[in-house]
């Protein structure tokens, strides 16, 4: 802990004092000089006065003590090393090699990888690679260091943050736990302070990381002029399935290696140098019902080998999630008038006629940019369906997914970082980030571009591939 640090912990301490003092010292104040009029029986204008500045002292308070907004300074999202990269080919190969795999096993991985969606430049982490994969709990660190530590340095680097100015650490990570927990870990690489609040979410799914962000946001609520970084990854290598079951091995073909770091403030000097302001965070989820709680579920198989079984009304309770989410976020940021559409339709269906369809509202006239789940492209093209979206608003999802696999809850900002790339963020422009994950839950965030974002094609992870990608389609791959 340096000298600067401990100044500052102290400093924070008198102010919050001294404030409170201001404070009780006004209303004893008012209630002293509202004791004398009482008692020398002054006119009514005089208790006028002191009610009329209780209300003022009451507005003031409340507006200083309203919570800031919560700006996005940057983010980095990671590239991993070129020797984690595995090309179908290669993956097919090394399936074929493990001895416990038949050859009805290797058929049905072969045709997963195929309906996927992923393109050749794809990575896993190095303890995959092995044949057969290990998933020791050492390979596991290794990859968590491999992950996370690059990508902060990067995040610190490009937002000339110091460890030191980080007062919130939020790290996420859905099947790897250890203890110390990974944001201990990160805490001691980086001699982050000895009172940073520090927090580790897992088995959230793929979406972590934008639960985590409504994390930070309402923790910043209760402490101003604060920094938050978000850490979102998944680590692979404790999570492949040995086994036969079929249900399982969906995910060791689908899922592939990534990060993302997420600077997050509330600090009065952040709008200057932010890329986005929050407008709005709303999260549903459906863990209460059976169907939705075992649609995704982490269990062993009947030889006792640990897999993630995918069950196959997954996408109904995906769909069930999503319109929950979808009709409470739409209160908040649609237009009246779409509002009273969806209604009516609701309506004339219940009451006047069965067979009409219910109005889905044009999230278009009131976002310009979706960054959807990346989890598959039946997934990314149901709910584009659902929200009638165009090949456009798509586009960053089915071409994340292309380009790098399935990530996890890291994936939106592989999504966001492809759509500011190619220099389609506005000032002005909103974003919807879409999360999905495991329970089921459901997570939107909503950004609002605060200034121009150029630049970003020539120094983020896209730089050596956004021209692969012309606009509406997956590549050349």
């Amino acid at each position: 802990m340096t000298k600067t640090t401990n100044n500052k912990i102290l400093l924070n301490h008198i102010f919050s004092l001294f404030t409170q003092s201001i404070n009780l010292s006004i209303l004893l104040l008012l209630f002293s000089l509202e004791s004398l009029f009482i008692l020398q029986k002054w006119g009514p204008i005089y208790h006028s006065l002191t009610s009329l500045s209780l209300l003022i002292f009451t507005i003031t308070k409340h507006h200083i003590s309203t919570p800031s907004p919560l700006y996005l300074v940057d983010f980095s999202c990671l590239k991993p090393p070129s020797f984690c990269r595995v090309p179908l080919s290669t993956y097919i190969e090394h399936v074929h090699m493990l001895d416990f795999l038949d050859g009805d096993s290797v058929s049905f991985m072969a045709r997963v990888l195929k309906h996927s969606g992923h393109g050749e430049q794809t990575y896993l982490p190095p303890a995959i690679h092995h044949i057969p994969p290990k998933s020791s709990h050492h390979e596991a660190m290794n990859e968590a260091r491999l992950a996370l530590f690059p990508v902060l340095e990067d995040l610190l680097s490009k937002t000339h943050t110091s460890p030191e100015e980080i007062d919130v650490l939020i790290v996420n990570c859905s099947g790897f736990c250890p203890a110390p927990s990974l944001s201990s870990i990160v805490v001691n690489k980086f001699n982050m302070r000895e009172d940073v609040k520090s927090f580790n979410l897992s088995g959230m799914g793929c979406s972590a990381s934008a639960l985590a962000v409504d994390m930070a946001h309402n923790i910043l609520k209760n402490f101003k002029n604060s920094n938050a970084v978000i850490l979102s990854t998944e680590i692979l290598s404790t999570g492949w399935y040995p086994g036969r079951d079929q249900s399982m091995m969906v995910l060791n073909c689908v899922f592939r290696m990534g990060a993302a770091a997420i600077l997050v403030s509330n600090k009065r000097d952040a709008k200057r140098r932010a890329k986005y302001r929050l407008v709005c965070s709303v999260r549903t989820q459906r863990a209460f019902d059976d169907k939705g709680y075992y649609s995704a579920f982490r269990e062993e198989d009947s030889e006792g080998f640990t897999g993630v079984t995918l069950r196959r009304d997954l996408l109904q309770v995906a769909g069930e999630t999503l319109r929950s989410n979808i009709t409470i976020l739409g209160r908040k940021i649609l237009p009246y008038s779409e509002m009273i559409m969806y209604a009516f339709s609701i309506l004339k269906k219940k009451y006047l006629d069965k067979s009409t369809e219910i109005y889905v509202p044009n999230f278009k006239s009131v976002v310009q940019h979706f960054c959807l789940p990346a989890s598959g492209k039946p997934l990314i093209r149901e709910i584009g369906k659902g929200l009638k979206l165009g090949e456009r608003e798509m586009e960053a999802a089915l071409v994340t997914l292309h380009r790098f696999g399935n990530q996890s809850s890291s994936s939106l900002w592989y999504e966001l970082s492809y759509i500011e790339a190619k220099e389609r963020v506005k000032k002005g422009d909103r974003v919807w980030l879409l999360g999905m994950g495991s329970g089921i839950k459901c997570n939107s965030l909503v950004w609002e571009c605060i200034r121009p974002i150029v630049g970003e094609a020539q120094r983020g992870v896209w730089a050596d591939s956004v021209d692969d990608y012309p606009s509406l389609g997956v590549g050349r791959n």
